[in-house]
């Protein structure tokens, strides 16, 4: 990995860890932004982490660009050296693959798509050399995802495959964005999969949908009092798929306010990880199977 550092505009330092997403690159990104917090230097005002990058906002009338530039590239050595482990949670989101409603929304953008003749899972499924849409669904929900980045639209998680990279799932997005995408859809874009947060515009191929909320800004499903947004970056998602009767079950526990996500604390170690993929997941999904 070789960081490179920009300026974006007069206000704004961005620090970019590598060309490529990878759990390294988070890691040295979370670090190190970290490492700018905890330094206090006077003059910035916001820190922003992304993927495998971040940007520190500062005002320029308080501390000069390159002085800031400067200060900020002095902590990288931190972040080489920083420990590369989580202690955070796996939470099991319910998935109904292949449901009406995207299904419908799919249809009516086909224009937009590189297959105007199939549907978005059946691409996906095509392009990563899968036999049919079921063995993607598979693929797609049989190992745990990382929340690497949460933002863009509030509350929209962005998670990284917790596999090895031959094996990752990659589609492209559609070739023009659609004006119009379901709350709560289960989208992937690129090596991305997200959840919609909010109804919207969007570009990411769409495989079914969520009954569980991860967005509200009036804070009135349980688990959401404390704050409006669910998802964190660390955050590891287990996708459980679900049939109709399940989505009208737990749709109806949310209207209640008495549904409360499957979650269960765990530790994430990248070095441990990389030893193990497999043995390290099994871990993961035997500590949400407890819980």
């Amino acid at each position: 990995m070789k960081t490179r550092y920009t300026n974006g505009g007069d206000e704004h330092i961005y620090v970019e860890m590598d060309d490529e997403m990878s759990l390294d690159a988070f890691f040295k990104s979370l670090s190190m932004s970290n490492a700018v917090r905890d330094a206090n230097i006077e003059g910035v005002t916001e820190i922003c982490p992304a993927n495998a990058s971040f940007q520190v906002r500062f005002d320029p009338d308080v501390i000069h660009p390159d002085d800031i530039m400067a200060r900020i590239k002095e902590l990288e050595h931190k972040a080489e050296d920083a420990d590369k482990r989580l202690s955070t949670r796996i939470i099991e989101i319910p998935v109904y693959y292949q449901d009406p409603w995207t299904h419908e929304t799919l249809m009516r953008f086909r224009e937009r798509h590189q297959d105007p003749t199939g549907t978005d899972l059946d691409y996906a499924a095509k392009i990563n050399g899968y036999d049919s849409a079921e063995a993607f669904i598979e693929a797609h929900h049989s190992q745990p995802w990382f929340v690497s980045m949460v933002g863009f639209v509030a509350g929209l998680p962005f998670l990284y495959q917790l596999v090895e990279r031959e094996k990752q799932l990659e589609v492209p997005k559609y070739l023009r964005p659609r004006t119009d995408t379901p709350k709560l859809t289960v989208g992937y874009g690129g090596c991305f999969s997200c959840i919609y947060s909010v109804r919207g515009a969007g570009g990411y191929q769409m495989f079914g949908i969520t009954p569980m909320p991860i967005f509200d800004p009036e804070q009135k499903t349980s688990y959401l009092k404390d704050f409006m947004v669910f998802f964190k970056p660390g955050d590891i998602v287990k996708w459980k798929p679900i049939d109709r009767a399940e989505y009208d079950r737990i749709l109806k526990e949310v209207e209640a306010n008495t549904y409360a996500p499957r979650i269960a604390e765990v530790e994430f170690d990248l070095d441990a990880f990389n030893a193990d993929m497999r043995g390290t997941n099994a871990k993961l999904l035997e500590a949400l199977n407890v819980a």
